[in-house]
Order: structure tokens, then C-alpha cells, then sequence
């Protein structure tokens, strides 16, 4: 198992999924399919719905504009100092999830707080110019068949920082699991912000002040509610309580640390 919950393959995916998934990666801008597209496409008409409310946020730049001024706002750890010797596509992954888990950040959000009725009323704020998405070729997602033991077991444990129950395996740690010197400073940097606590208060700061700004940006959706509105609206949270909502502060804190975090 690569993943604690179901999802359906970038390479597997055929018909409708595979159309959406081209939409999704041209769309945000990056050239994979985040692992909550790809949850969402488990479940009849999950995917089509959800992308289909919030693809016109995406177009407008109304993620984009409450990324900017959460990066001014956002509460990051201090980390150890992570610079090595590493390929150049460590730094590739790590732009790739800075900016698609950000921006998925709000416009996930938003959805969820429309789902639940939470968008409260008058306009929805304006949106600004895209974010440019990194153009960057990803190594491949390694599974667990993919590398030795040590580094899977080394994945998993990384994937416990900020979040020790572990529901949804992160995505961003399998794309670096063919750099594990990099993965192995990683975790002694996040050992010691753990250790302290002042990686799970930036966290939880962090996707607190996050839910606040989507709510806003929800009364821009327009859409009919589905009759698996409840289901739809329970993946996308499992999403932004656990894996989005931890790896958009642990990643923006690997980046900045690296001097590389625009």
C-alpha cells in the first residue's frame, strides 16, 4: 500500500478522469494531479462535480490572490539550516508543492465552506493575476516497491511530523524519496521544531487562518449541490485537516530555510 485511502493512478486513469486530470494539471498549472483530485475521482461523480464548482476560482486568480496575502501572514517554523548536496529536483519538488498545495489550500477550502453552508454573504473578494506555476519535470511518485526499506520507512516517519495519525500518506515526501540524504535532514530539522512545539502551532495557525480566507472566497462558487455533497465535502476535508493543511506550512518552511521560497 502507497496510500492509507483510496486513489486512482495518473498513469491508470482513462475517459472522463484522464480528461479532467489534463484539465486539472493545466489548470493549476502543474504537472501532477494532486492525491485529492485523485481521491475524489474513487467516488461516482465526485471528481466532475468538485472540479466543476471551483475551476472558475482557479481561472479568476481568487486562490492565487489569498495566496499572496497568506504568505505575508503565514507562522513558519525555524528549521535547521537544509542546504547539501542534492539534485536539482529536490528543489523542483518542493516549488511544484509549494505553490499547487497553496493554492489548492484555498480553493479546497472554499468548497468545503460552501458544502457546509459556512460562506456567509455579500461578494466574494477579487481576485488578482495567477500565481506563475513552477515549470518543472517531477521525478517519478515512488511507492513502496520503488525504493529501499530504509527510505520507505524513513517517508513514513516523515509523514508523522505535524500530524501523528497518519490518514492520508503525504504525496511530496514519495517524489523525494530518491534524494534520502536530503529526506534524513529533513527530519532532524523537523525533529526539533516537533520536539518544541512550534511546528504544530504553526500548523494549526496557519490552516485556521486559512479557513477564514475561504470562507470568503466561497461565495464565488456557483453551483447546485450534489446529492454526494456530504462525501464530497468529508474527502475534501480529511485533505485540508491533514495532509494539505500540514504541508503547506512544513514545505513553505523547507523553502524558506533554503532561500528559495518566492
Amino acid at each position: 500500500m502507497s496510500d492509507p485511502l483510496p486513489a486512482v493512478a495518473e498513469e491508470s486513469a482513462t475517459g472522463e478522469i484522464a480528461r479532467l486530470f489534463d484539465d486539472i494539471r493545466v489548470t493549476v498549472g502543474v504537472r501532477v494531479v494532486n492525491l485529492v483530485w485523485r481521491h475524489l475521482a474513487t467516488f461516482d461523480g465526485a471528481l466532475p462535480w468538485a472540479w466543476a464548482a471551483v475551476k472558475p476560482l482557479y481561472l479568476d486568480g481568487l486562490p492565487d490572490e489569498a495566496a499572496r496575502r497568506f504568505r505575508t501572514t503565514m507562522v513558519l517554523p525555524r528549521l535547521a539550516p537544509l542546504a547539501g548536496s542534492e539534485p536539482e529536483s529536490v528543489d523542483a519538488v518542493l516549488a511544484s508543492y509549494d505553490h499547487s498545495n497553496t493554492i489548492n489550500l484555498f480553493a479546497l477550502g472554499a468548497l468545503a465552506a460552501w458544502l457546509r453552508g459556512e460562506a456567509g454573504e455579500g461578494p466574494a473578494p477579487a481576485g488578482g493575476p495567477r500565481l506563475p506555476a513552477p515549470d518543472v519535470a517531477l521525478p517519478p511518485l515512488a511507492s513502496e516497491s520503488d525504493v529501499t526499506p530504509e527510505t520507505w520507512a524513513l517517508v513514513r516517519r516523515l509523514n508523522g511530523f505535524g500530524d501523528d495519525r497518519q490518514l492520508i500518506l503525504a504525496s511530496m515526501y514519495r517524489h523525494l524519496a530518491h534524494a534520502p540524504a536530503f529526506l534524513r535532514r529533513v527530519e532532524t530539522a523537523l525533529q526539533a521544531v516537533q520536539a518544541d512545539g512550534s511546528l504544530d502551532r504553526a500548523i494549526v495557525a496557519n490552516r485556521a487562518g486559512a479557513h477564514e480566507m475561504a470562507r470568503g472566497l466561497a461565495r464565488a462558487i456557483a453551483a447546485d449541490r450534489p446529492a454526494s455533497a456530504a462525501r464530497i465535502e468529508a474527502g475534501v476535508s480529511l485533505f485540508l485537516d491533514h495532509a494539505i493543511g500540514k504541508m503547506v506550512t512544513i514545505c513553505r518552511a523547507i523553502r524558506v530555510v533554503r532561500g528559495n521560497a518566492l
